[in-house]
């Protein structure tokens, strides 16, 4: 069934209950890194592997705690995927999917490897020939093992959750009985004292590279949040299973770490080695070489069978996700829309999970899998750095949602997270040269793809939103002035009008209807009527000034974003907004209606701190040397040549006191200079000294009735503490006041997409901090 027939919802069932999806979780980071990762660390760090180990289960639990929050609130398929889009933009959230999807089919064909090589070397204790066809015939059982699972993921979520839970289950009792006879053996021998004599032997430096090597082994918890559109009572389940499978695993990798290293003795023929480094020589068979020591040869055979269900177990976590990533994507119309579609009788996503497979098969044949795996690794960190970039601005951004469990201390563990993820990535990336190329190769792909054609598809599917548009002219120009009540239309639709002419261009008129969330879309039409009388204000306006008016209603969920598609509809030069008051209906603080688009704007922004006035005589413009403060200019002379009476144009420096009058005046004229240059008009110009930039541009006010301020730029803390210049302005100020901001650049807005919306605002008002 496609994903828009009839306009229906695509949604899973839901069948995975606390023990599912606790297994899946375990299943995924106990998987081919134990056993493959374990020795070579092990030569990094020395017997401090056990420190690393649980460094490395702190570390991910900052991320973890991030995705306990995100997967309470958001229980659908998709995981990170989906929160980073609704926290940061069309832009990061498909890029987030498409590491993600990569990331995990890179992992499935490395398991899938892992397990060829583990029946290889399992059937060669009983045919040593088969060893001379080692290489084909581990090409074959990962073709095998990776169709058996996509299969059974195929057949559905339960019968998933039931063969991971019992191939977890086994290799978490083999590794138990390992744990067990490993300390048995240390406990006859208590003259090893390998912990106390050289606890450190390559210092912290190798405990740091240890963790490098090994954190992506505990990632699994990032695939249960993939699983919550099939998870019962996710709100509750979710953080829960999160928690449970990173303590067990931390205590199961620190304890393998203990008797590996504490239990093993180095035979005489490799030499005076110290353990570790005679276990990094084994590599990937260093658990096998340890549990034929004390376990005996059945010993050895039976950490091959647990390495077999772990990489089977791995693989089963990892084709589930992969699949389950890819669907939400092709729903969203980030992938071709087969992704989208699910099987009417399974309920399951049976093209992603086919295509998904052959993804993984066709990686596993053709690629270098070892150089492709470490770059998963570094795509596996960025999006769990975008995850908790994501947490932080939903708190700012949807305080509504219901949350069923909050990051504790926040923003704190969120920060720690970003940065330890970023550090860990950039040593992964700069390790080898070709990790870093197969990374940017990826995302630049994949980024081609989103701007060249599904951005596209994805906004051509949405449900018509758009239910009344009226436009007279075709013009160059266009002032977007979004209205929501009569009471501030009539100011708004003037003071656009007289802008728009001064450009010869339009206005804009834009009532967005929010839809709740318990309405489809096309319910919205039931408040088609209170959107029409705010438009009609802002029409009457435009005409008497002669100023042709576009107007249009829309219905959304969310007011921004609303907003944001008109602007890029339309190709809007300019919005004005108007504070206080609302841009949408049902939302009452300017921050929470426009914060997204102050903090990145698609175009020019105005934004009007209205109070009473008769006249434009006077229009004060604030002047501190910022690129705001041209646009600021260039605002208040298409005021000025617009008004019916005559205005005139102040430009104002503030000299704060103690700063050196000569040199202050000489950098007051340069302000003024850079400001005006190609502007005709004329200005006067003042230069007065205050004991701050506040003080001096409220005491001239007073004799002008219009302030024009360009937003400013200052330190972020000064910011949170008082607020900036022209946030404090446009709050004390007796006369109108509007606060003006350029458009960004492509690669300021990608930047401001991904990191502004973290920093915290005013509920009364952007702080407009950044672009001055």
């Amino acid at each position: 069934m496609s994903a828009h027939a009839n306009q229906s919802e695509v949604t899973l069932s839901r069948t995975l209950g606390l023990l599912d999806i606790t297994m899946i979780g375990v299943g995924a980071m106990i998987g081919a890194g134990i056993f493959v990762l374990t020795g070579i660390a092990a030569g990094e760090a020395g017997p401090a592997l056990v420190l690393a180990f649980v460094l490395n289960g702190i570390v991910t639990t900052f991320t973890a705690l991030s995705y306990a929050e995100l997967g309470s609130c958001f229980p659908e398929a998709g995981g990170g995927y989906l929160w980073v889009k609704e926290g940061m933009g069309g832009t990061q959230g498909f890029l987030a999917g498409w590491m993600s999807w990569f990331a995990h089919a890179v992992a499935c064909s490395l398991y899938g490897l892992g397990f060829g090589r583990f029946a290889v070397e399992l059937i060669g204790l009983a045919y040593p020939g088969v060893h001379e066809f080692a290489h084909p015939l581990t090409l074959a059982f990962m073709v095998l093992i990776v169709v058996l699972f996509a299969y059974i993921n195929f057949r559905g979520a339960s019968e998933t959750g039931l063969v991971g839970n019992v191939v977890t289950i086994t290799k978490v009792i083999i590794l138990g009985v390992f744990i067990v006879i490993g300390f048995k053996a240390m406990m006859d021998r208590p003259e090893l004292n390998v912990f106390t004599d050289s606890f450190l032997p390559n210092g912290m430096a190798g405990v740091f590279v240890a963790m490098g090597l090994t954190f992506i082994a505990f990632e699994g918890y990032e695939i249960i949040a993939q699983s919550g559109e099939e998870v019962k009572n996710p709100k509750r389940n979710i953080p829960r299973a999160i928690f449970i499978s990173i303590v067990i695993v931390v205590l199961i990798y620190a304890l393998v770490a203990v008797v590996a290293i504490g239990a093993v003795t180095v035979p005489p023929e490799a030499g005076d080695l110290p353990v570790w480094e005679y276990l990094a020589e084994a590599k990937e068979v260093a658990i096998v070489r340890a549990a034929e020591q004390f376990m005996g040869r059945w010993g050895g055979i039976l950490i091959l069978i647990s390495g077999l269900a772990s990489t089977m177990s791995a693989l089963n976590a990892t084709i589930y996700s992969s699949s389950r990533v890819s669907f939400a994507m092709g729903r969203d119309h980030n992938l071709p829309e087969v992704f989208g579609r699910i099987h009417e009788k399974m309920h399951t996503p049976h093209w992603a999970v086919a295509l998904s497979a052959v993804l993984i098969v066709v990686m596993g044949l053709s690629l270098p899998i070892e150089e492709v795996a470490k770059a998963a690794d570094v795509m596996f960190l960025f999006m769990f750095a975008q995850v908790n970039v994501t947490v932080m601005t939903l708190r700012q951004r949807r305080p509504d949602l219901d949350r069923g469990y909050k990051v504790p201390f926040f923003p704190w563990p969120a920060v720690i997270g970003i940065l330890t993820n970023m550090a860990l990535a950039t040593f992964l990336a700069f390790e080898t040269g070709r990790v870093g190329i197969v990374t940017v190769v990826w995302i630049a792909g994949g980024m081609l793809l989103y701007w060249g054609y599904f951005r596209t598809k994805e906004e051509m599917e949405r449900p018509k939103e758009v239910i009344l548009e009226e436009a007279l002219v075709s013009v160059d120009y266009s002032v977007l002035v979004p209205v929501a009540d009569v009471n501030h239309a009539a100011e708004l639709g003037r003071l656009g009008s007289v802008l728009a002419k001064e450009h010869n261009g339009e206005v804009l008129a834009l009532h967005v209807i929010k839809v709740p969330r318990q309405l489809s879309l096309a319910d919205g039409r039931l408040f088609l009527k209170e959107g029409r009388e705010p438009l009609e204000k802002v029409i009457e306006q435009a005409k008497q000034l002669n100023v042709p008016v576009h107007t249009m209603i829309r219905l959304g969920r969310n007011v921004p974003d609303a907003i944001l598609k008109t602007v890029s509809e339309n190709a809007s030069d300019l919005i004005l907004f108007g504070w206080p008051g609302t841009s949408g209906t049902n939302e009452r603080l300017f921050g929470s209606v426009i914060d997204r688009i102050v903090s990145n704007p698609p175009a020019d922004i105005a934004i009007l701190r209205s109070r009473p006035y008769e006249q434009l005589r006077c229009i004060l413009v604030p002047v501190a040397g910022g690129p705001n403060a041209r646009l600021a200019v260039n605002t208040a002379v298409s005021l000025a040549r617009n008004t019916p009476e005559p205005t005139k144009v102040v430009l104002l420096h503030v000299l704060v006191d103690g700063v050196d009058p000569t040199a202050g005046e000489a950098r007051a004229r340069r302000a003024f200079r850079r400001a005006t240059e190609g502007i005709d008009y004329p200005f006067e110009e003042r230069i007065v000294t205050a004991s701050n930039p506040v003080e001096g541009i409220l005491r001239e006010s007073e004799s002008c009735d219009m302030i024009v301020i360009g937003a400013t730029k200052e330190p972020l803390l000064r910011n949170l503490l008082v607020g900036n210049v022209a946030q404090r302005v446009a709050e004390q100020a007796k006369c109108p006041v509007m606060l003006v901001k350029r458009r960004s650049t492509v690669l300021k807005s990608v930047l401001r997409e991904t990191l502004t919306p973290a920093v915290a605002r005013s509920p009364k008002l952007e702080k407009l901090e950044n672009g001055s």
